[in-house]
């Protein structure tokens, strides 16, 4: 895939836009994979720890929270391997997103999404178990 082939870990710095123009708070807690995407103003708080797999697409303007001070609520959020964020949803504490699943933009992602699973809405909902044809693979 021609838009990984020059890709390297970006510099992450506290609190502090990458030069892909999203941020970490509590960036010791985060475990980023190889050949991420990251949309631009995504913020990412990962207090009680962030585990990001390799391939996982973010889009623009997404919110990932291991920690809500609203609700008290506090867990590691896991994004497994080529799972795929749609731009402005937000992902809450505690969740885990399947291998190859895929959320649709504007979710509110308050529980777990099994792998190979399309979801999406506010609340997310499970839509359907995606095909072999559905999947694409970047290794």
């Amino acid at each position: 895939m021609t838009r990984f082939k020059n890709w390297k870990y970006p510099k992450i710095e506290e609190g502090k836009l990458t030069k892909y123009n999203w941020l970490v708070k509590n960036k010791e807690n985060l475990k980023l994979g190889y050949k991420t995407d990251i949309g631009a103003f995504t913020y990412i708080n990962a207090k009680e720890g962030v585990i990001i797999e390799d391939y996982v697409q973010l889009g623009s303007h997404c919110s990932i929270y291991s920690v809500s001070t609203i609700d008290d609520k506090k867990g590691k959020v896991v994004l497994k391997k080529n799972c795929k964020i749609g731009s402005h949803s937000l992902v809450m504490p505690g969740v885990t997103v399947g291998e190859n699943s895929i959320v649709g933009a504007f979710s509110f992602v308050n529980r777990d999404i099994p792998k190979n699973t399309l979801a999406l809405g506010i609340p997310v909902k499970l839509i359907r178990k995606l095909s072999k044809k559905d999947i694409k693979k970047y290794e």
